[in-house]
């Protein structure tokens, strides 16, 4: 079944405070040089100037989870902001994602490079010097979930890679993300947010267990069993219906619905094996996205 091979989860967060510290200034630059901000990005339905005004929002929310003088999510009116109802995790997070874009208005999204290195450098000083497994609050994501200060590092640098490269195509403009990046985004984050994007409904009745392989990068468990999903990382070895093998950066970019999985495949980027490979898009399919 191949050697699992373990990793140290401080020196793993460092490494992605180290990227999210780089990402920052490159996002600025990138947002400094682009010459339309309503030119139409990456994102559906979205201009250039919607995904950056999205970014400041996310790096203020981010930037509120572990103030230095009170309780999380302190100086935001998070009643104004998160929307009504108990709504499944997807409709949840898109109702977010389109009250995100309104939050600045057209002076703010003049200055959206200084902007996001304002709030980039705020979260990366609050939390500067917590362990990795410091437990946090994220209410947008629901009265639930508590994330630790390893996986919402992670999610700052999923962000900023990814809307950076929506930014770029809707621009015209270069941006590249690493594997090494891209490995850390699914070590830190997805093994958490996997599980709490789980479409329940697709999932219930369902029992599959994949060995998800990252090449250079770490090795998940994925487990469904009857509508719910854990994700392990250095899993002790067991039998897996599919494995599936793959370079980080095409897989951070089909997770997110950037590249199609098809495209992936056939660049030799994803690979499928184990007793039933087939198994394999059915991963896709049971975590949704916004």
């Amino acid at each position: 079944m191949g050697t699992v091979m373990t990793f140290d989860p401080v020196s793993e967060h460092e490494r992605t405070r180290a990227a999210l510290a780089a990402a920052i200034p490159r996002l600025t630059r990138l947002l400094r040089e682009v010459p339309d901000l309503d030119a139409a990005s990456g994102v559906p339905k979205w201009t250039v100037g919607d995904v950056g005004a999205h970014l400041a929002s996310v790096y203020l929310a981010y930037g509120s989870v572990v103030p230095a003088d009170a309780a999380p999510g302190a100086g935001i009116d998070w009643g104004s902001v998160l929307p009504s109802g108990d709504l499944p995790f997807v409709e949840r997070i898109t109702a977010m994602n389109d009250t995100s874009i309104g939050l600045l208005d057209g002076e703010g999204r003049a200055r959206l490079g200084d902007l996001l290195a304002e709030r980039g450098e705020t979260f990366l000083r609050i939390t500067e010097g917590l362990a990795p497994d410091t437990p946090v609050t994220a209410p947008w994501y629901g009265p639930e979930p508590t994330l630790t200060v390893a996986v919402v590092t992670g999610l700052m640098l999923s962000e900023s890679l990814v809307h950076g490269l929506d930014i770029a195509r809707g621009a015209g403009l270069p941006w590249s993300i690493g594997a090494d990046d891209a490995s850390l985004v699914i070590g830190q984050s997805m093994p958490t947010m996997m599980s709490l994007a789980l479409d329940t409904a697709k999932a219930r009745g369902v029992r599959i267990a994949f060995d998800l392989v990252v090449r250079g990068g770490p090795r998940l468990a994925v487990v469904v069993a009857d509508g719910t999903m854990t994700v392990t990382r250095d899993a002790p070895p067991r039998a897996y219906d599919c494995r599936l093998t793959v370079e980080p950066t095409a897989f951070l970019l089909v997770s997110f619905r950037r590249t199609p999985i098809w495209k992936a495949i056939a660049l030799g980027r994803m690979r499928a094996g184990g007793r039933k490979p087939w198994l394999a898009a059915r991963l896709g399919d049971l975590v949704a996205t916004p």
